[in-house]
């Protein structure tokens, strides 16, 4: 069975080089407009990607960008509604089959006493409404290493605000991802776990735009529409805090990460959205 496992892998991936990497830069593979998970622009809209390194998933649950040096995502994008939401129980934690044969695929075990949480990006109570939805966000792509303090607390705490807002029938459109290297879980600083496999990143950062026009889609969003930014320090003793406190602006986060975020929107309404504080 493990040698059929990965021989299917093998077959799969070069399948899928050859049919979508053409002269392999991975962006072209999923720039349209009309993809829910990036209905507001591809975080690495202009940049080449080398295929080597990066390698970017377009899953029902979400888009994301996998970084190979890192074996982390650079980022993960969703659309949250109230149809996500549902009531099954977490499944297991599993490797991601789905990388390419010859990358390293993180296990659950690499976590293992290491101080740091298996931190979802798309969290599991966003997408539990049906058994696939499940399986997805609890691939090891999905997950970072994330100190408990900031997991368990504010973290935790603007991923349980954005699911009343969605409740309350709001329709959001969510990023996230990590920035720098290093940061200190519940046994001390560390810059990467699993023998030095994964990488620790010093914050994380999310960005959600919430639109109060279910269904519009892009139209919906609009000067007025609220944008919530939030960069937090991947350490402990923040547990206490409130998420608010770490707020700040969607150009803030581009500057410390080089991506570019809203950007299927006009530039006349990136620069307003983008520079704006949330104050609610």
């Amino acid at each position: 069975m493990q040698c059929l496992r990965f021989g299917l892998r093998s077959l799969i991936s070069l399948f899928l080089t050859a049919l979508l990497c053409g002269a392999c830069t991975l962006p072209q593979i999923f720039l349209g407009k009309d993809n829910i998970q990036l209905l507001l622009g591809n975080p690495s809209h202009g940049v080449s990607l080398d295929s080597n390194r990066y390698k970017q998933f377009l899953r029902p649950q979400y888009a994301l960008l996998y970084d190979r040096t890192t074996n982390t995502a650079a980022w993960v994008s969703w659309q949250l509604n109230r149809d996500s939401i549902g009531t099954l129980d977490r499944p297991p934690f599993t490797p991601d089959l789905d990388l390419p044969v010859q990358w390293y695929a993180v296990t659950p075990h690499d976590y293992t006493n290491s101080g740091f949480d298996r931190g979802h990006w798309v969290p599991a109570a966003d997408r539990n409404r049906t058994q696939a939805d499940e399986a997805a966000v609890f691939k090891m792509t999905n997950i970072v290493p994330q100190a408990p303090d900031n997991n368990r607390g504010p973290w935790e705490g603007l991923e349980r605000y954005c699911r009343v807002l969605a409740k309350l029938g709001n329709e959001l459109y969510i990023m996230a991802g990590p920035v720098g290297r290093g940061g200190a879980g519940s046994l001390g600083s560390a810059t990467a776990i699993a023998r030095g496999k994964i990488a620790v990143p010093a914050a994380l950062w999310k960005i959600v735009v919430v639109s109060s026009q279910p269904g519009q889609g892009i139209k919906g969003v609009r000067e007025s529409t609220r944008v919530i930014a939030v960069l937090m320090p991947n350490k402990q003793g923040i547990k206490e805090e409130n998420w608010k406190q770490f707020r700040t602006t969607v150009n803030a986060i581009e500057q410390q990460t080089g991506l570019d975020f809203l950007s299927n929107l006009s530039l006349e309404l990136q620069d307003r959205l983008e520079t704006h504080i949330d104050r609610r």
